[in-house]
């Protein structure tokens, strides 16, 4: 053998040889993490979700024939006025349950991003406004809605008991008499809609109505079972609970850099936290408007429309029993706050949602963090970041170098993980 390979034969010995000494010392030993840090991680990982909060306006949320009829609800194109959107359209299965695109697009073009389902059953507050306050509310809203489904209500309800009697009446019980009704009528249509649903006796648009809402109820026991899976990030929290060194492999250094800086100096935390890394909140952040000519409001103009809207929790289809509907009761109406506010989306498979924000204004991970550490301020309302003006209390400026961003990055996309659907009321009978 020649000098030469001589050379390599032992360069390659003494690089295995120091592999095998860094297996044994550093490396086994894992990332040290503080036991105040270790109880944060804990609380971000999906061990720690607890099973969805019960609604109690929806009687079959755990039906296992509601969520089938919902299932098959979700992806009728027959619910819309052109006959080619479904709620599926918008929420693919094969697209993290969105669309891809900056903003939604059904029979038209809307102005905000759509948002992703799993995990919704979680949220008080639906929609980037927060305008419905229930999961089967939140799935009404779509069908009448010009620019999504364009469809109507009675529309809605003889298409439902043409095509889904039998599955309908398996789970809310006899369905009423709809002949005779007008094709197009609606309160929430075009004139000579809402003038034919005028026309309509009180009992026949209360029947209506019943039917329109269950629909509503059967879609949210489907959406139910839709959560995230694991992640990454929930394989390396379980490896550091467990003090597994060779499991926290789960993250390389830069992920676990990224996942430093987003507890700590990022600020990230402060709004994406817990299991679902969401607080589940209104924060306006100055995002930069999509028409600038024409800033969104956000949660600002959403109360009162939460508050007038008849499938909400007090209302009459809600059947809420007494008690209930605190949060209704309760929620925040004047708070300055909530100009130009829109809520906290969950980060699990964030990297595998682009584009981001409310209306989609960023085109990749890269801008949004970039956003966060530049703190512009807002087009409306005024921004919860930091300017140096001692007026965001706790929060301190959020300074990130180049390479520091680019940590958070790689942390982000750790968080992704497969979009599960599970049996109705599964994580209930499972403990959790």
């Amino acid at each position: 053998m020649s000098a030469a390979a001589n050379r390599v034969v032992g360069a390659v010995a003494s690089l295995a040889l120091l592999s095998a000494l860094f297996l044994l010392t550093g490396f086994t030993r894992g990332e040290t993490w503080s036991a105040e840090e270790k109880a944060l991680l804990a609380g971000m990982s999906l061990d720690r979700l607890p099973p969805a909060p019960r609604d109690p306006t929806n009687p079959v949320e755990d039906s296992p024939a509601a969520a089938a009829l919902g299932k098959r609800l979700f992806e009728d194109v027959r619910f819309s006025r052109n006959q080619a959107v479904a709620c599926a359209t918008c929420h693919a299965a094969d697209r993290q349950f969105q669309d891809g695109r900056a903003v939604g697009e059904g029979v038209g073009r809307g102005s905000r991003r759509t948002m992703p389902i799993a995990g919704a059953a979680h949220s008080t507050w639906l929609f980037w406004d927060g305008r419905k306050d229930s999961l089967w509310s939140q799935a009404l809203g779509p069908l009448e809605d010009a620019l999504e489904h364009g469809s109507n209500r009675t529309r809605i309800a003889v298409l439902l008991r043409s095509h889904y009697r039998a599955e309908y009446e398996a789970v809310f019980g006899p369905m009423p008499e709809l002949a005779g009704l007008p094709q197009d009528a609606s309160p929430q249509g075009d004139d000579s809609e809402r003038a034919a649903w005028q026309a309509i006796a009180a009992n026949r648009r209360n029947d209506v109505d019943r039917v329109f809402a269950n629909l509503g109820k059967a879609i949210a026991a489907y959406e139910r079972t839709l959560g995230f899976g694991d992640s990454r990030f929930d394989h390396y929290v379980r490896a550091v609970m467990a003090g597994d060194a060779a499991g926290q492999q789960a993250l390389n250094a830069q992920e676990i850099s990224g996942l430093r800086l987003f507890l700590g100096q990022g600020q990230c935390a402060t709004c994406h936290n817990g299991p679902l890394f969401t607080d589940q909140q209104f924060h306006n952040t100055g995002v930069p408007p999509r028409e600038p000519a024409r800033p969104d409001r956000g949660r600002a103009d959403a109360t009162a429309r939460l508050q007038r809207d008849e499938f909400n929790c007090a209302g009459a289809y809600a059947h809420a029993p007494q008690g209930a509907c605190q949060e209704l009761r309760f929620m925040v109406l004047d708070d300055p706050a909530l100009l130009g506010a829109f809520k906290t989306p969950s980060l699990r498979n964030v990297a595998l949602r682009a584009p981001y924000m409310h209306a989609g204004q960023f085109a990749h991970l890269e801008q949004v963090v970039a956003h966060y550490a530049s703190s512009p301020k807002a087009a409306v309302g005024h921004s919860e970041l930091a300017h140096g003006t001692g007026q965001h209390g706790p929060r301190q400026p959020i300074r990130l170098s180049e390479a520091q961003a680019r940590d958070v990055v790689a942390f982000l996309r750790a968080l992704s993980g497969p979009i599960v659907e599970s049996r109705p009321g599964a994580d209930r009978l499972a403990g959790r």
